[in-house]
């Protein structure tokens, strides 16, 4: 029997990492937030697929493709490189763009539970370069940097978990089937390629978020009377 791990190998070990980290059975807790999206319902601009599809085109569009995704990029090469000072701005980058005590709270303590595993895993990086209070973001990058996952396809990956998780939170929260969400899925699988691929051309200058309305039902949902999702 053949024991040798050669390039496919190397390709195969990387893929299953990254699967690994994007799974909804990964235990840190993303399946709580909604990021506003069940504020987004209670006031009525979202309540069918189609409004639900329009939303979430209308985030990864000015949202993920503008902050997440391609700092995302950038916090890898920066793992890669043993860049803490660009490791240090890019995170404290994306915690300045957390518009809301509860979008900053999902990233801090998703971060804090991806370290803990990781931890677990015996996969955390040197204390000396890691970020203080580094957030699910900048950590996300360190473990697929460590699993040696390209950097397209961990922003693919990224985006995937984002979207499967958006999903999961409007089939808790509406009369949205299994199906709708598979249908919905088909029609935004072009629309995260397209936004990797525009995330990988933006320069540090066209960088930041432009979604009042997310921002607006992520501070309503910190005092909406009934919630499925942590505030």
């Amino acid at each position: 029997m053949r024991t040798e791990t050669g390039d496919a190998g190397q390709g195969d070990l990387a893929l299953l990492g990254l699967l690994q980290l994007v799974s909804p059975a990964l235990p840190i807790g993303a399946f709580a937030f909604s990021q506003g999206l069940e504020s987004a319902f209670e006031l009525g601009w979202v309540g069918d697929e189609e409004s639900l599809g329009d939303w979430l085109q209308g985030v990864l569009d000015d949202g993920l493709t503008r902050c997440e995704l391609p700092v995302l990029a950038r916090l890898q090469a920066a793992w890669a490189s043993g860049d803490s000072e660009a490791l240090d701005e890019w995170n404290g980058w994306l915690a300045a763009n957390r518009e809301t005590d509860e979008l900053a709270a999902e990233d801090s303590r998703l971060g804090a539970s991806l370290a803990r595993l990781l931890g677990s895993l015996e996969l955390l990086p040197d204390e000396a370069v890691l970020p203080r209070s580094a957030g699910y973001v900048t950590l996300f990058a360190w473990a697929a940097h460590a699993r040696g996952v390209p950097v397209r396809q961990t922003l693919i990956g990224f985006a995937w978990a984002w979207l499967e998780n958006q999903l999961a939170a409007a089939c808790k929260a509406l009369p949205l089937g299994h199906t709708a969400a598979q249908r919905l899925i088909e029609r935004l699988r072009p629309a995260l390629v397209a936004a990797v691929d525009e995330a990988l051309e933006l320069n540090d200058d066209e960088l930041g978020p432009a979604l009042p309305g997310l921002a607006l039902a992520s501070a309503l949902h910190e005092t909406q009377y009934s919630r499925l999702f942590r505030s």
